[in-house]
Order: structure tokens, then C-alpha cells, then sequence
């Protein structure tokens, strides 16, 4: 350390193998591989599109509603600063966010009108539809059945 011209302070001690470059302190100094680092549990996946079954009971609500009212402030200060290609892009993660589609889904099924079906004839009423519904929005890709017309 002595060689870059920095004492080390307090308890601290240098290491045995000195710094060869700024890049050998990078990685020097974070211990792991970036990959190792970058991997998310079950509890970090709050807005991760995932293909996995999940449970409408273990949704964390609270983060939900937290990262669409942070996504939200950031679309509202975007289009405040007149930058319309950053509203777009932060409108299209929400809406393709995972807790958007959680919350999109709750705000449907606990209303009043949570028992009333749609054109489709389908009442998403217990835990496991509600789940089913979440994974089966997409922008394009749902088409709700239309029965006879009676």
C-alpha cells in the first residue's frame, strides 16, 4: 500500500499479495465473482418475470405496492422533465413488472364487483386463479373466450 502512496488506517492491515493494477483491486477488493453476486433467492424476485408456479398468499404485498408507487414517481418526474421516451420505457416496466400484474389482479378480485365475470364468463374467486391470472397477463398474448351470445 505503501507503493500507491496510501497508509492504511486504524485497525486495517494490507493484504499479503500487493495490487497490481485497478482492475486487481476490483476484484481484489468485492471477494466475489460478479455471477456469484448477481443471483437472486425467491425473496428478491418481486419483479422478476418468472415461469415458476407461485402462491397468492406469499406474495409480499407491501413490496408490491412499494415498487409500483417508485415506479410510478419515476414515470410521473420523467414526464415532468419532458422525457418522453423515458415515461414509455419505465410505463412498459410497469406494466410488465410482476407486482404491477399481482396488484393489477387483487384490485380486480377485491372489489365490489369481484363476483361479476368478465366477457369471458371467468371469475378469478380463489387463491390459485388469482396466481394463474398473474402469470397469464401479457400485453398481447391474453384473449379472453367469448361464449355464445344468449
Amino acid at each position: 500500500m505503501e507503493r500507491i502512496g496510501i497508509e492504511p488506517k486504524g485497525n486495517i492491515t494490507p493484504r499479503e499479495s500487493e495490487q497490481t493494477s485497478i482492475g486487481s483491486f476490483i476484484t481484489k477488493g468485492f471477494g466475489k465473482p460478479i455471477k456469484e453476486t448477481m443471483q437472486m433467492t425467491a425473496d428478491d424476485t418481486a419483479d422478476a418475470v418468472s415461469h415458476n408456479p407461485i402462491s397468492w398468499h406469499a406474495i409480499d404485498w407491501q413490496d408490491a405496492h412499494e415498487n409500483v408507487r417508485r415506479l410510478q414517481a419515476r414515470i410521473v418526474k420523467a414526464a415532468q422533465a419532458g422525457k418522453w421516451r423515458k415515461v414509455q420505457s419505465l410505463q412498459r416496466l410497469l406494466t410488465h413488472s410482476f407486482s404491477g400484474k399481482a396488484l393489477d389482479v387483487k384490485r380486480v378480485t377485491e372489489n365490489q364487483g369481484k363476483r361479476t365475470p368478465g366477457v369471458d364468463g371467468v371469475i378469478w374467486d380463489t387463491p390459485a386463479k388469482k396466481a394463474a391470472a398473474i402469470q397469464s397477463l401479457r400485453q398481447h398474448g391474453y384473449r379472453p373466450h367469448r361464449g355464445n351470445p344468449s
